[in-house]
């Protein structure tokens, strides 16, 4: 059931990068795209509610401390990973993302060994190691385009996979506790991190104006928007819902190198993007430690 529901996480995930690719450029600034993520997750909680009340109703709504508290842990760090993730990419990073993401998987890796008697083995380190590579290699080439990164954005990217590991800890805290329903943690993660995102947008006031790309056909931005924002919460649910059942040294790096997999192979297909040799190669080495993690 595990690698059922990461399948479906996975081609959720594959909807909403597609989607982000398409609203990339609707936002010319930073404030303006911390309100297009609020607005996100604005509707992330309309659909998640929308799941509660499919799953179980409002009978199913819980204000204990644990749900409270792992949601709070989830939504914030989901902020946070939004809005490092958006000033790295305003400070050319973005081809180094993906590394840092797979690098922030050690997160709650390291952390499910201690918390929750999951080791790793030998292979597995090594299946680890060989990803690693592979994430590099994939990003090399358009990296060295880019040039060296500055310190600050080294730090951005660190904070960014960190915050992202830390949102998947969240999840196997989530599941790990049998009074805390997925719905719920998935409605209440939406609402703190709307909240933090909100934060983050009035006491921006006044520095940056918004600015949005109108321009033709603008107006399916907002249904790409919608669509990404069920995509999101589709994808939390089932991501969640596969902690239940794989150890996070097999979950969060397959989750992480199949969404990379993926992401390529979809630039290369629908936006046009050739392939490079360190692409296919890196592909070729992902599937090599993938195998190497999950035999």
């Amino acid at each position: 059931m595990g690698y059922l529901f990461l399948s479906l996480a996975l081609l959720a995930g594959a909807t909403k990068g597609f989607c982000g690719k398409k609203t990339s450029g609707f936002t010319a600034n930073m404030r303006s795209a911390v309100l297009l993520n609020l607005i996100r997750m604005l509707l992330c909680i309309v659909f998640s509610f929308a799941v509660l009340l499919c799953m179980g109703g409002l009978d199913a709504l819980t204000l204990s401390p644990k749900a409270i508290g792992v949601s709070a842990l989830s939504g914030i760090s989901t902020a946070a990973f939004v809005v490092t993730w958006l000033l790295s990419v305003r400070k050319s990073a973005y081809m180094m993302v993906d590394v840092f993401l797979m690098l922030g998987t050690l997160v709650p890796i390291t952390l499910g060994a201690v918390l929750f008697s999951a080791p790793v083995s030998l292979r597995q380190g090594i299946g680890f190691a060989v990803l690693l590579l592979a994430v590099s290699i994939m990003c090399s080439y358009s990296a060295s385009l880019k040039g060296k990164l500055s310190p600050s954005s080294v730090l951005l990217l660190v904070a960014m996979g960190v915050a992202n590991g830390v949102t998947s800890f969240s999840q196997k805290l989530c599941v790990s506790s049998s009074d805390v329903p997925i719905a719920i943690f998935n409605l209440y993660t939406y609402i703190f991190a709307a909240f933090a995102l909100a934060l983050c947008f009035f006491c921006t006031a006044g520095r940056e104006e918004l600015s949005f790309s109108i321009g033709k056909g603008s107006r399916a931005v907002y249904l790409y928007v919608a669509v990404m924002a069920a995509a999101l919460t589709a994808h939390s649910y089932f991501s969640t819902a596969a902690a239940a059942f794989l150890d996070p040294i097999k979950l969060y790096p397959l989750n992480q190198g199949m969404a990379l997999i993926l992401s390529t192979l979809m630039a290369a297909f629908f936006f046009g993007e050739k392939l490079k040799v360190r692409a296919v190669v890196g592909i070729l080495l992902s599937f090599v430690a993938l195998m190497m993690i999950n035999l």
